[in-house]
């Protein structure tokens, strides 16, 4: 049985919701690479796979109580609550850094990724016959996934509902953005940028008594693909979970070694020397979102010029992403020696 966590795991969870927020709004980073490497990923999967139809009788029979523990209502909820408060205040610091210095944030991810392989690798012992091929899939899916070329926008419900699926991965897999599958798939700027937008001008124009968006089929058809989206997404993070818990449960290692092999293979996208590659219009001039953004659309990667400055700044920063990791890896360490030693109650 688990130990009961102090406040101190209570404060550490929470930043660990931070973290995760913060890495799903870069495309390209996986906020389930976050609870890979933290050490919470399998409670975390084993948390989302208890969202099914036993909950659900509990809820609806008021065993509040049962229901709350059931599903461990307090870890999701710490989790969540660091997630949307990383909305609000990490996600827009991370935004100013990408506007001005976009090759140190990738070069801070990239070294806390080769930080999580060192993490995930130096205790995965079981190397065999079963496992090398495993990690050898998982590596080539990762290598792949980064060098794909995006598709165009497709608003189909279907096909907006299977992009809902697919986005939720990045919480569910690790190595796996779920932002740049977006980008890949087409649909980042109709489901992540125009459906939010359109979603935040709909409450601000119902809190103020305006009701003429009823009137705005454009509305009304983007309201309907961020509901199809949404959908999609809640459907994907059960499915993922409930496939995930039970891969977990009867192939760990087999499993691990593909989710290890994949985030090696992630390494692609986060090279932090690329050109963004941005949407043009007809006339080569670059086409914006709603926020006024210019629309990503790939990225060209180089090798770096050693004889620049920032080139070994941008170093610097892989190292320090990478000391990150070992200072989470340090911790985790260290909690797992006083959960032996803390008396059961």
């Amino acid at each position: 049985m688990q130990q009961p966590r102090t406040i101190l795991d209570n404060f550490f969870l929470v930043i660990k919701g931070l973290c995760m927020g913060a890495a799903n709004k870069v495309p390209g980073v996986s906020g389930g690479i976050v609870a890979f490497v933290a050490g919470f990923y399998e409670e975390f999967i084993y948390s989302l796979q208890k969202l099914n139809s036993k909950a659900l009788k509990l809820l609806f029979n008021g065993r509040f109580r049962s229901f709350f523990r059931y599903i461990n209502a307090k870890f999701l909820g710490l989790l969540i609550f660091g997630m949307l408060v990383s909305y609000f205040s990490v996600s827009r610091i991370l935004d100013y850094f990408l506007k001005h210095n976009e090759l140190f944030v990738w070069a801070t991810f990239f070294g806390m990724v080769i930080g999580s392989i060192y993490h995930i690798g130096k205790d995965f012992s079981p190397w065999n016959k079963r496992t090398i091929p495993a990690g050898l899939i998982g590596l080539i899916i990762g290598i792949s996934i980064s060098f794909l070329n995006p598709a165009k926008e497709n608003d189909n419900l279907l096909f907006i509902f299977f992009c809902g699926i697919v986005s939720v991965s990045g919480m569910t897999l690790p190595g796996l953005s779920g932002s740049f599958i977006l980008i890949l798939m087409g649909n980042y700027v109709l489901l992540l940028v125009d459906s939010v937008n359109a979603l935040y001008d709909t409450f601000s124009e119902l809190f103020s008594g305006d009701f003429t968006f009823l009137n705005n089929a454009e509305r009304l058809r983007t309201l309907k693909i961020l509901a199809v989206f949404t959908l999609g997404s809640i459907t994907g993070l059960v499915t993922f979970s409930h496939l995930l818990s039970y891969l977990l449960k009867h192939y760990k290692s087999t499993t691990t070694a593909v989710l290890l092999g994949f985030i090696t293979g992630s390494l692609g996208v986060l090279w932090p020397w690329k050109k963004t590659i941005f949407k043009l219009d007809p006339a080569n001039n670059p086409i914006l979102d709603t926020n006024g953004n210019k629309i990503i659309l790939n990225y060209t990667r180089y090798f770096p010029d050693m004889a620049k400055a920032e080139t070994w700044w941008a170093i610097l920063f892989i190292l320090m992403g990478i000391l990150v990791l070992l200072i989470l890896d340090w911790y985790g360490n260290n909690r797992k020696k006083n959960e032996q030693i803390r008396p059961s109650r």
